[in-house]
């Protein structure tokens, strides 16, 4: 089974060199120190929640074709 992973940088200057991962699929987030870092923490994570899953008789979700897409948005309505 395959999921998507985002990867996101933390912009927190306590956390320099960690990046978030997000799991869309399965509406999971969880860090790691650099892309490798959070890359493991994801697999673990999902292992670990497809487990309890399946320890509860519950449907295991799939992915469908995920897409990300980015929105631009004007500097203007961004300065305050």
């Amino acid at each position: 089974m395959r999921y998507s992973v985002l990867m996101q940088p933390v912009n927190e200057p306590k956390f320099e060199g960690y990046y978030y991962a997000h799991i869309p699929s399965l509406d999971l987030t969880t860090h790691g120190v650099g892309i490798e870092g959070a890359l493991k923490a994801a697999q673990e994570h999902i292992e670990a929640w497809l487990a309890e899953k399946r320890a509860h008789d519950e449907p295991v979700p799939t992915e469908n074709n995920p897409v990300i897409a980015q929105i631009e948005i004007a500097d203007a309505l961004l300065r305050s």
